[in-house]
């Protein structure tokens, strides 16, 4: 291992999401202020008091596994591997380094929800016996994770990370920390989801967490002061990082530098944020103090903004706290969750994604259907229109239920 920290660049992307299934189909979306939410088509919503979702519309897992594979997999596995593959394609890692300096670190925040509820239908309606071998290895987490890692002969560490709502930054952080530290030479990173099912639904539904508005135009609504609760989300996003030297001795293209992390906890209470926000102040403190952040540098700032009540007055508070008044101000600030909806461990990972692209662009998304802001969220998130700015730091936040805060920050790649 080295004793000298190593910097750690993006040179792959991959996305599957409710606005699009490449890189170039989301981000246009997400910079037109295009969303995907609409009635959801998985089941039968009639008894649902939330009846919107935001879904990957025509997904084909046969662009990217054999029909045996899709049959013995999640879909969000089957997300995660697609998003995998055009990040994989895209960078040209794969074949330049030995497969023990390759690694896997994929979040995923509820893992095989679909694949549980319909085995567990066949094992009230049919019986034990006709439970499938393949239940347990399509339930689990880790599981896109391992797929990964299989596709690619990745030998190096291969591991989810399960922080909820925070599964797709924790992934990234970790897997920045494993090249930074001398333990992979590259990892593919990211988070997938697919808990877009009855039991999960109605889950979010009696936790009083989802927007029971029907207008897709009105049911996400970040720092809006009608806001009511998040939309549920599915897909999966992928990133390959790289050691910054190897990087560049192979020519690769570089979207940014993986420059800052920050992981907390808020000890507190299983669901409801700490109510002072210090952990999630202290999170982006982190990351910002990694990057080398200086008052006075232009920020953007992915939130997690997720549109309920608390969340996004409390993030607001956190902000402020991290950055100071006067800085948090000055700083753009957007939720695309206003677009994708909540996709939960895969949240984090298409976030990373946009900031990456607005580094590179020069173009930062809005939170659209942003019409009466709340006046506790008094910041600027860009409603409604996209802004053209040149920034010098871009974080994504996640906060996710136990607690969980993670926040990862980028910079364009200064030789």
């Amino acid at each position: 291992m080295e004793n000298t920290l190593r910097r750690v660049v993006v040179t792959g992307l991959g996305v599957i999401s409710p606005v699009g299934n490449t890189v170039e189909d989301c981000w246009n979306n997400l910079k037109a202020g295009i969303h995907g939410i609409g009635p959801i088509t998985f089941f039968d919503t009639t008894d649902y008091k939330a009846k919107v979702a935001a879904e990957v519309k025509n997904f084909d897992p046969r662009a990217y596994l054999d029909k045996t594979e899709t049959l013995r997999s999640d879909l969000f596995a089957q997300y995660g591997v697609a998003a995998a593959c055009q990040a994989v394609e895209e960078s040209g890692v794969i074949g330049t380094l030995p497969p023990q300096r390759v690694g896997v670190y994929f979040g995923s925040g509820i893992g095989g929800i679909r694949t549980f509820a319909a085995e567990h239908s066949k094992l009230l309606e049919r019986g034990p016996k006709r439970i499938s071998p393949y239940f347990i290895p399509m339930l689990i987490a880790n599981m896109a994770a391992g797929m990964i890692a299989i596709r690619f002969d990745c030998q190096g560490a291969a591991m989810p990370a399960v922080t909820a709502c925070a599964s797709g930054t924790n992934a990234i952080g970790e897997a920045m920390r494993a090249i930074r530290h001398g333990y992979a030479d590259a990892v593919i990173t990211g988070g997938a989801e697919a808990p877009i099912t009855e039991c999960g639904v109605a889950g979010f539904i009696n936790m009083q967490a989802l927007s029971t508005s029907e207008d897709p135009n009105a049911a996400c609504i970040p720092f809006d002061k009608n806001r009511g609760g998040f939309v549920i989300g599915e897909g999966g996003a992928a990133l390959v990082l790289e050691e910054y030297e190897h990087a560049v001795g192979r020519g690769a293209k570089i979207y940014g530098e993986v420059c800052g992390y920050g992981a907390t906890c808020d000890a507190f209470h299983i669901t409801a944020p700490r109510p002072d926000g210090a952990a999630g102040a202290e999170a982006i403190r982190l990351a910002l103090q990694e990057a080398g952040y200086q008052a006075g540098q232009t920020v953007y700032i992915n939130a997690h903004g997720t549109g309920t009540p608390m969340n996004d007055s409390l993030e607001t508070m956190v902000i402020k706290q991290a950055l100071g008044e006067e800085e948090a101000r000055k700083a753009y600030i957007s939720s695309t969750k206003s677009m994708t909806g909540h996709m939960l461990g895969a949240a984090g990972a298409v976030e990373a994604v946009a900031c990456l692209k607005a580094l590179n662009e020069g173009i930062l998304p809005p939170t659209i259907n942003l019409r009466e802001p709340d006046p506790a969220c008094d910041l600027n998130y860009i409603p409604n229109q996209a802004v053209a700015a040149q920034v010098d730091l871009a974080l994504s936040n996640s906060l996710g239920f136990g607690g969980h805060n993670a926040c990862i920050a980028f910079r364009k790649v200064k030789l």
